[in-house]
């Protein structure tokens, strides 16, 4: 069983930075598939980025051009680096793991571990 933990959410103003986390002491994140996905009130959960075992990544079409995913495997830490944040952005945002590979990547089913998530909130 693998535990996640994510850290770096908090409240920032529109068009701000924020950098997000994910780590698993004592897994090796060059083994798994990982994503980002985040869950507003009252909205489904929706998939952010993806990356998979051998770095290679994908991305929500609608957040593609300001949020980069990436993971230092020697750390096993997960990154989620997002830019230019809008109110819309604001949510639950969570990290999940799972044996590479993958059919359909960027959805949530396909995960068996979660993080518990950090709350980003943008005002305007």
């Amino acid at each position: 069983h693998v535990q996640l933990v994510e850290s770096g959410g908090g409240s920032v103003q529109a068009g701000g930075s924020l950098r997000l986390s994910c780590a698993a002491p004592g897994y090796r994140y060059d083994t798994y598939c990982m994503g980002w996905f985040r869950q507003a009130p009252g909205k489904a959960r929706e998939g952010i980025a993806v990356i998979d075992s051998d770095g290679d990544t994908a991305y929500a079409e609608s957040m593609k051009d300001r949020f980069t995913i990436s993971k230092d495997n020697a750390k096993n830490i997960l990154y989620l680096q997002m830019n230019n944040l809008r109110p819309e952005d604001t949510a639950l945002y969570r990290c999940a793991a799972n044996y590479c590979p993958l059919v359909a990547r960027m959805m949530a089913y396909e995960y068996n571990f979660w993080g518990s998530g950090t709350q980003v909130t943008v005002s305007s």
